[in-house]
């Protein structure tokens, strides 16, 4: 802990410091593969919509094992019965002896049909649940709202809190550099999109938000009055900035992501589905991504729009030839300098006094 404790302590007063800023380049790089292979994911995969959306009916069929081979049984069970809706069932375990089965819109007797072949496959019990497509596209038609209305006042807030339009961007870059990916990372998975799934999309934007915020204060709070400075230029304030908080959002990352990763273990590997493993991953990737991109993306791209500034170019070009103008003094002083000459004061080619010891002393 002591060791922990001194390294922020030496990054908050920039002893150490790793480069974000100025390597912004690599970062952008590292973002465009990740956003290009989460896009590659919603043009090979797209989205598994859950049954919510496009309607249906779910079957919940209690059986002695939840297993695959229970699975895989039920599933040749309603395949077997020919109809078109049933062709494709999406069949999952929830617990040990629980599995759910949806298939597409059917009639009363389609439903009865499946059931029973169902029962015949070895469930002992089998209920049924209709689910229309209409409350599904009401739910993301409120969500599409819902994400609309946050984006705006979040621009508003940033804009009226921090008075700079580049940090509302950088922001706004942020937070749709964690959706897409997010997104992607869900498609890869073949995870079905629920209410969870939106629940969850929607969580993380504010948490991305707040981290994103926080490292905004600090840059704001480093570079008030960076114009009179004659030291440091913008880019290496905000830059220290991002040090000053990186232990705090590592810390922070990791106190969130943990209960969010028991829960995506549980939902994963103990229920098997539901709305719990929908929600998990989605705040599980969202919240990793946000770390990210709240340290590497947000604050180098608004150093970079800021230094785009007329009045903050202009100090950068000061201080940077007022560096240049005192290396190159120094090294001239150096070079001039004549060297001084050692010479011997004759005092080691004297014979020194020499005392004797004490016992001789006493001896006498």
């Amino acid at each position: 802990m002591g060791r922990l404790s001194t390294f922020g302590q030496h990054l908050y007063t920039g002893r150490v410091s790793f480069d974000f800023v100025g390597r912004r380049m690599v970062w952008y790089l590292v973002s465009a593969v990740l956003v290009l292979g989460s896009a590659a994911g919603l043009g090979v995969h797209g989205l598994e919509r859950g049954i919510d959306f496009k309607g249906g009916v779910e079957f919940t069929a209690q059986v002695a094992t939840a297993d695959s081979s229970s699975v895989d049984d039920l599933r040749e069970a309603a395949v077997d019965t020919g109809l078109d809706a049933a062709s494709a069932p999406v069949v999952n375990t929830s617990g040990d002896s629980t599995i759910r089965l949806q298939t597409g819109a059917l009639s009363q007797d389609e439903t009865a049909q499946v059931v029973e072949a169902l029962q015949s496959a070895g469930a002992s019990e089998v209920s049924q649940n209709l689910v229309g497509p209409s409350w599904g596209a009401e739910v993301a038609k409120k969500a599409a709202t819902g994400l609309i209305v946050f984006l705006v006042i979040v621009v508003l807030f940033i804009w009226a809190y921090f008075r700079e339009w580049r940090m509302s961007v950088a922001a706004m870059v942020a937070l749709a550099h964690d959706i897409v990916i997010t997104v992607g990372i869900y498609a890869w998975s073949g995870f079905e999109v629920t209410p969870a799934t939106v629940t969850g999309f929607l969580t993380i934007l504010g948490y991305s938000l707040y981290d994103t915020v926080v490292v905004f204060d600090k840059v704001r709070e480093n570079t008030r009055g960076i114009l009179s400075s004659t030291t440091r230029i913008y880019s290496e304030q905000a830059n220290l900035a991002v040090n000053q908080t990186l232990v705090r959002s590592i810390n922070t990352s990791i106190t969130a992501l943990l209960p969010v990763g028991a829960l995506l273990v549980v939902g994963v590997g103990v229920l098997g589905s539901g709305p719990l493993k929908d929600l998990a991953l989605a705040l599980f990737v969202g919240m990793a991504v946000g770390t990210y991109s709240s340290i590497f993306i947000a604050t180098p791209i608004a150093a970079q729009l800021k230094e785009r500034d007329p009045a903050v170019r202009a100090h950068t070009q000061k201080v940077l030839e007022r560096r240049a103008k005192g290396l190159a003094t120094a090294g001239a002083a150096a070079s001039t300098t004549p060297a001084r000459p050692v010479t011997s004061s004759g005092a080691a080619g004297r014979r020194q006094p020499q005392r004797s010891s004490r016992q001789q002393r006493r001896g006498r």
